[in-house]
């Protein structure tokens, strides 16, 4: 092959090849590869994607993102951190979109990518940037890819997963659970189980020492214990005391209860015996007649007469009601 022919197979095909320096390879060679490239290309069986390297200040998360940002910390993005500044560059790029409004791109996928390159450049690894992907989505279509990219991964809790499918059950499916079972193609009842941890009280999840200690199993021993509203009661009045505990816990007193224990605590103050009402007292002349009943339920007063019962014998009976219990005033 001339060399005025590999020039031309050269700029039809130039971004096709491996990364090698075009000069070092011989002419057949040369041709073979971007001959196949080109036909690769045609065929359908290559899919090019357009990457962009950003400054990650550029980029905000999507409202609507199933990972909790604040949640990220060194700490919990040490393994990504450690790898991105072993490797010199993030691998994988992360899904964002750019709104109508021209405003920063959303962060679709790739919120702990974000965080990572954000924190090595506020540390001194200023050349790293953040490789991101645009796509050109709606909203039931970012929320659906955000939850095939986290749903099994155990950095994010189900409390975080449960919050996000009860949103979009409202926002992208029109409260039809069976709709948003298909689309997702899960069960219904596996997406049931996740609904109902989005809907346990506030108070309920603030017994918790943190959201990613609450799981989806967890909504399904507790959700039987509020079925009464005793229960209900109960169960709450005894989540805002472990949750006052852990707030001192989180002052620097003791040490924060596990999710085990916060589980043990609310059953046990479901099952406990409850104090029986006091009986209620009778006033009346004698062990014939049927009296005023009188029963306390806090500080409500229930008066009862049975039947007919004469005006002057009722009257006693209040009287000796007054007497006995409202004293003088």
């Amino acid at each position: 092959m001339t060399r005025r022919h590999g020039a031309v197979y050269d700029d039809l095909g130039g971004d096709l090849g491996d990364g090698a320096p075009a000069r070092t390879q011989r002419g057949g060679a040369r041709f073979l590869k971007r001959t196949n490239a080109l036909g690769e290309r045609m065929s359908g069986t290559v899919e090019e994607k357009t990457l962009h390297w950003v400054d990650p200040e550029d980029c905000v998360m999507w409202d609507r993102h199933n990972r909790s940002y604040d949640l990220l910390t060194e700490e919990s993005c040490r393994d990504l951190i450690d790898a991105i500044r072993a490797q010199g560059r993030q691998e994988f790029p992360a899904v964002v979109r750019r709104p109508a409004d021209g405003g920063p791109y959303e962060v679709i996928c790739g919120a702990r990518r974000h965080f990572a390159v954000s924190w090595l450049r506020a540390h001194g690894y200023t050349q790293f940037r953040y490789l991101v992907e645009v796509r050109d989505l709606t909203d039931e279509e970012a929320f659906r890819l955000a939850d095939v990219e986290n749903r099994n991964r155990a950095d994010i809790s189900d409390y975080e997963r449960a919050v996000d499918y009860a949103a979009a059950l409202q926002s992208y499916y029109g409260s039809s659970q069976k709709a948003m079972a298909e689309r997702l193609e899960v069960s219904q009842a596996w997406l049931s189980r996740y609904l109902a941890l989005a809907r346990l009280p506030e108070e309920v999840v603030a017994a918790f020492a943190s959201v990613r200690d609450l799981r989806e199993a967890h909504a399904r021993q507790l959700t039987p214990l509020m079925r009464t509203t005793q229960g209900r009661d109960d169960v709450m009045a005894e989540a805002r005391r472990i949750a006052q505990a852990q707030l001192e816990v989180g002052e620097g007193h003791g040490v924060p209860l596990d999710a085990a224990k916060v589980i043990s605590r609310l059953r046990a103050a479901a099952d406990a015996p409850k104090a029986k009402a006091p009986k209620p007292k009778v006033y009346r002349g004698s062990p014939k007649e049927s009296g005023l009943r009188v029963s306390r339920h806090g500080r409500v007063v229930r008066l009862e007469l049975k039947g007919d019962v004469p005006r002057s014998m009722a009257e006693a009976w209040f009287r000796m009601f007054a007497e006995a219990e409202l004293g003088d005033g």
